[in-house]
């Protein structure tokens, strides 16, 4: 029985040590940090921003091109 017991914890344990990291793994992918990076981070807002409008304008950009060539 002890066995028993012993083996329920572990795998316990186990689970419990997965959870936590995958937890920690899968905020920093939807975040679109580097995973093994610090999930408590501040994010810097400003450059994201800058970094979401420059591909927006490189895009509208590509898709002018695009019409014009038509």
């Amino acid at each position: 029985m002890v066995v028993f017991m012993k083996t329920i914890k572990m795998l316990f344990m186990g689970v419990l040590l997965g959870l936590l990291v995958g937890l920690w793994l899968g905020v920093n992918m939807g975040k679109g940090n580097p995973i093994f990076g610090n999930p408590f981070a501040e994010e810097n807002l400003q450059k994201k921003l800058k970094e979401k409008v420059g591909e927006s304008i490189e895009q509208l950009g590509e898709d002018i091109k695009g019409k014009v060539k038509k």
